[in-house]
């Protein structure tokens, strides 16, 4: 479907708002886990969020989302399947793969509703029939494609959107007070821009991050007798 750079731009900033109701408010993203284990202060969540979006999230969520951005534009339905199941099998930890299942089930069931469409109605149909997990950033570039977002401004959007969920979990884990927040939003920007630019060039053989301490944190986050975040 085409688009204008106004609706694209309208649409982008619907799905990345954080009001958005995907399940992104439940999650830390790990930054529970570090904070925790006492690993992280109030000096150090920009370094973190930078680290996560460069050799993590980039790597490999904004990677699949690229390309399931791309299957889906093109109705390559068992691509968009593929790129799901392996974006799965590389979250290591349950929380991360249970998260980011829920949240990519509550946003097709909203996108569903708010912007609609046959190439919804068939990633709907797709996971109610369970032949793919239904992984948050497989979600999200279905419902850009489905809206007519390019897969550059799509993946640099869902990033921006982990990035304020990030610090939002940060303000509430009194990491940050609200002028923080923004400060450091606006210092990631060319770091959001760099991560959105190499998942949209890298093939989905490469994709995947590796940060070992974020994995070994949501393990033992998962086993915290108390948490306010789901991951």
């Amino acid at each position: 479907m085409p688009t204008t750079d106004l609706h694209a731009l309208l649409v982008s900033l619907q799905l990345s708002d954080s009001a958005f109701p995907s399940g992104f408010y439940t999650m830390s993203h790990g930054l529970e886990g570090f904070s925790q284990a006492g690993l992280v202060d109030k000096g150090g969540v920009e370094g973190l969020l930078r680290g996560l979006l460069l050799h993590s999230v980039g790597p490999g969520d904004g990677t699949a989302l690229a390309r399931a951005h791309e299957a889906a534009a093109a109705g390559d339905w068992d691509r968009v399947r593929q790129v799901d199941h392996l974006l799965h099998a590389t979250k290591l930890n349950a929380e991360m793969r249970r998260a980011s299942v829920r949240s990519g089930h509550q946003l097709t069931d909203v996108a569903v509703a708010a912007i609609g469409g046959p190439v919804l109605a068939e990633w709907a149909r797709i996971l109610a029939a369970k032949e793919s997990p239904g992984c948050q950033p497989v979600a999200t570039a279905v419902a850009y494609a489905a809206a007519g977002i390019g897969t550059a401004q799509a993946v640099a959007s869902d990033l921006s959107a982990f990035a304020v969920s990030v610090l939002g979990a940060a303000l509430r884990l009194r990491l940050a007070d609200h002028r923080q927040v923004q400060v450091t939003l606006h210092a990631v920007g060319p770091v959001i821009a760099q991560a959105a630019e190499e998942a949209v060039a890298r093939d989905l053989a490469d994709m995947g991050g590796c940060v070992p301490m974020a994995d070994v944190m949501s393990a033992q986050h998962e086993r915290a007798e108390a948490r306010l975040f789901t991951s």
